[in-house]
């Protein structure tokens, strides 16, 4: 198993200490896993997943294809931090894709900054 740090917001940095403070972890330090200490199965989480949308979404969104996969949040996650500027390496970082990967699928992502970049060459070969 490989790791990497990847910084989080302070908020998520307390609920995973209460969750570690109530839970603990497995002996492979592995943060969730089932009720008899193994690895979550797909099919459990799967249907967490989906109660957890029910529960968080109206009707039409459960209907909708809005986070209907965990993935689709990280692919949301990805999307809004190029969006908003965040530079492609530290994307790929966070994302633990290489800048090349990153590009290749989340590039069509990429939408509505070419008013930003314009300025931002401009503002370049002024300086």
């Amino acid at each position: 198993m490989t790791s990497r740090r990847i910084p989080i917001p302070p908020e998520l940095v307390k609920i995973l200490r209460q969750h570690l403070g109530k839970f603990g972890v497995a002996p492979d330090g592995r943060l969730f896993r089932s009720e008899r200490g193994g690895v979550v199965a797909s099919t459990a989480y799967t249907e967490v997943w989906q109660e957890a949308r029910a529960l968080a979404l109206t009707p039409a969104q459960v209907a909708s294809p809005l986070a209907r996969r965990p993935y689709d949040l990280r692919h949301a996650a990805v999307s809004l931090w190029l969006n908003g500027g965040v530079p492609a390496p530290e994307v790929a970082a966070r994302a633990g894709h290489g800048v090349d990967v990153l590009l290749r699928v989340y590039a069509k992502c990429i939408d509505g900054q070419e008013e930003i970049v314009n300025q931002r060459i401009a503002d370049v070969l002024t300086a």
